[in-house]
């Protein structure tokens, strides 16, 4: 039976890979700059500098809006943990480093530029704000106890996870009803999708070098994956409205996430998996089946619970138009 590489071997097998996508995904990025996406004629001092402090009523967002807004920037905000997890399970050398380097960079741009138009334009409560800043940064990030920490690991999490950002990144900016903030957020999601796609590849490679292994990584992470800002303060709450209102939910995480995904990497048609593989395999399969099963399950409760909210405010209409 072949021995599992290690994660030396992994990262030295894999490097040229790594340089190759470097070198890729700095021929595609395309500068901006934060400041140009912020409305700034729109601020003014708060009540520490002699203006006003926020009040509710200033916010143009939706509850949906502010809920995805805030969590979508909290999520971008753990960077530093996001960054201690990178490079503890990559490496500081070579392509390696380079690339840890540029992506942390990039995605400091997401919080710096969020923050920016949610204090200038006040669509959240800023005290608010920097409280569960405090709450979630102070936490940080942790794998979930099923997944060990480790280079096949954290590469399979970060390509699911970069594209399940870009769609609820893309899908807030559509309940915004705010053509800055569309913009905006279509920015932040084409940066996601160019570091999906360095994941994405880099995991692939591995596939091809040691398909049993990066395959029962995948399987753990794909039946184990939650998103970034769990644990967040209303991570639960917010998560609910999200995905009662399209924004991100179980059939987008299946059907734009999940299966692309392992499409791409011809999971269910490759023939290089040994025994050991094809059971994972299987396993892999049967959690899919699962979770397709539980798309319609959660889809009728949301449609019986939209169907009751629609009630009750018409049920409201009526009794104050009568």
């Amino acid at each position: 039976m072949a021995r599992d590489l290690t994660q030396l071997e992994l990262l030295t097998e894999l490097e040229p890979v790594a340089e190759q996508n470097v070198n890729r995904h700095l021929s595609l990025a395309k500068e901006w700059h934060p400041h140009d996406y912020v409305p700034w004629d729109e601020g003014r001092n708060f009540a520490a500098l002699g203006g006003q402090d926020w009040d509710p009523d200033q916010s143009k967002l939706s509850e949906v809006a502010k809920a995805a807004m805030i969590t979508n920037l909290l999520t971008e905000d753990n960077l530093p943990s996001y960054h201690r997890e990178i490079a503890e399970n990559f490496s500081q050398d070579g392509a390696w480093g380079t690339w840890v380097g540029r992506w942390t960079a990039e995605e400091n741009r997401h919080g710096i530029v969020m923050r920016d138009y949610l204090v200038v334009t006040r669509g959240v409560d800023p005290v608010a704000l920097e409280q569960a800043r405090m709450v979630h940064m102070t936490n940080g990030f942790a794998s979930p106890a099923e997944v060990d920490a480790g280079f096949l690991h954290s590469v399979a999490y970060v390509t699911f996870q970069e594209l399940a950002t870009r769609v609820s990144h893309r899908n807030t900016g559509k309940v915004c009803d705010d053509v800055i903030a569309d913009r905006m957020l279509q920015r932040i999601a084409a940066d996601e999708n160019l570091h999906m796609i360095f994941y994405r590849n880099m995991c692939g490679a591995a596939l091809d070098l040691c398909p049993d292994q990066a395959l029962e990584a995948i399987a753990l992470i794909v039946e184990n994956f939650q998103m970034p800002g769990a644990g967040m303060p209303n991570f639960r709450r917010n998560g609910v409205l999200m995905a009662k209102h399209g924004i991100y939910d179980l059939r987008q995480h299946l059907e734009e996430v999940v299966q692309p995904v392992l499409k791409k990497w011809d999971v269910f048609g490759r023939t290089d998996f040994t025994a050991r593989g094809e059971q994972t395999r299987e396993r892999l399969a049967d959690f899919l089946d699962k979770l397709s099963k539980d798309v319609e399950k959660f889809e009728e409760q949301r449609d019986r619970m939209l169907a009751r909210e629609a009630a009750k405010r018409e049920k409201a209409f009526a009794t104050v138009s009568g």
